[in-house]
């Protein structure tokens, strides 16, 4: 993309820093972690997380006399998890690190070895014309030119830094959410599709954290691993960015399934798609219901498949009121 001097008095090229500057989140160096490649750390780091944060809420779960405040929070008890789960946390456990295993044995067949050596000021130098077009387009030649003379170098730096990157990451959220939520309501609508797999994560009629990815592995394998790698590529991301996405997916995942509804909570607090909103989904009410996940909840808005708690309990109550007269008719 061309930019004549009538727009821009001298190189957008000028607005590349020299030498470049690292903000505060990048580790301008092979590999994050010394002695571990990006590609391995995008393996591990998913796991590592699933588990380092399962363990919290497994902790909660089992010594909850020491967490008294926490009680107002469980949507359900604890004898409510034993006497409705279908399934053992010993079984729960298993399959989960099966499916681990597979998923990180599948990623070091398929991944290369990757290493951080990207020119920035060679990125910056290409992206500084559609900074400079851009800003001419929007804002008209006279102010774009004024602005770009003072914080020309500012701007580029922030589009390359952070806002690219960011647009990149809320891309590959609306990816995933896309791509599960369809494979996730015809895992539900197909009989033969729930019965043969996705059955085996509806045994959990009472989540818990280390239950999230307690699936059937080939569900395993479609819904989370494909899914997300799709995503990655399709945005541009790179190892590292994938990185974040993998983790960020992992603890939202993780939360969604934790059993508390937990006001502060960061995860809960940002998304609407949170541990009340996919407890309504595993519950019989709910089960055709809210199948968004893990991170936005507007395919079941636009779709009309989302089921809010208010309407879940009127309805709950409505279904034990119909029983109720049933049996005052029968008597």
């Amino acid at each position: 993309m061309s930019n004549s001097s009538i727009y821009y008095p001298f190189p957008p090229y000028d607005l590349v820093p020299e030498p470049v500057t690292f903000p505060i989140y990048y580790a301008p160096r092979p590999s994050v972690i010394p002695g571990v490649s990006d590609a391995h750390l995008s393996l591990a780091a998913p796991v590592l997380t699933y588990w380092g944060y399962s363990l919290i809420f497994h902790i909660f779960d089992t010594y909850p006399e020491y967490f008294p405040w926490l009680d107002k929070y469980r949507i359900h008890d604890s004898e409510e998890m034993k006497s409705r789960n279908l399934v053992t946390k010993w079984q729960v456990l298993r399959a989960v690190v099966f499916q681990h295993a597979i998923q990180t044995l599948l990623g070091l067949w398929w991944m290369e070895e990757v290493k951080e050596s990207t020119n920035h000021a060679a990125a910056m130098r290409q992206l500084a014309p559609w900074v400079v077009s851009l800003s001419n387009l929007i804002l008209g030649p006279r102010i774009a030119r004024t602005l770009l003379q003072q914080y020309g170098t500012s701007i580029v730096e922030f589009v390359y830094w952070w806002a690219i990157p960011t647009i990149q990451l809320l891309f590959a959220t609306f990816l995933v959410d896309t791509w599960q939520y369809f494979w996730h309501r015809a895992f539900h609508m197909n009989k033969f599709l729930y019965r043969q797999f996705h059955s085996h994560h509806h045994r959990l009629y009472v989540p818990y954290a280390f239950g999230a990815l307690y699936n059937h592995p080939l569900e395993g394998f479609v819904l989370d691993s494909v899914g997300t790698v799709i995503a990655e590529a399709v945005s541009g991301m790179n190892v590292r960015q994938a990185t974040v996405l993998f983790m960020l997916a992992t603890f939202k995942t993780v939360d969604d399934h934790c059993g508390y509804a937990i006001p502060w909570d960061p995860f809960q607090l940002l998304f609407g798609n949170n541990a009340d909103y996919h407890d309504i989904h595993h519950q019989q009410a709910g089960i055709k219901r809210n199948f968004s996940q893990p991170f936005f909840t507007h395919w079941d808005y636009i779709l009309g498949t989302r089921l809010t708690r208010k309407d879940f309990e009127a309805s709950k109550n409505k279904g034990k009121a119909a029983q109720e007269q049933k049996k005052l008719k029968e008597v």
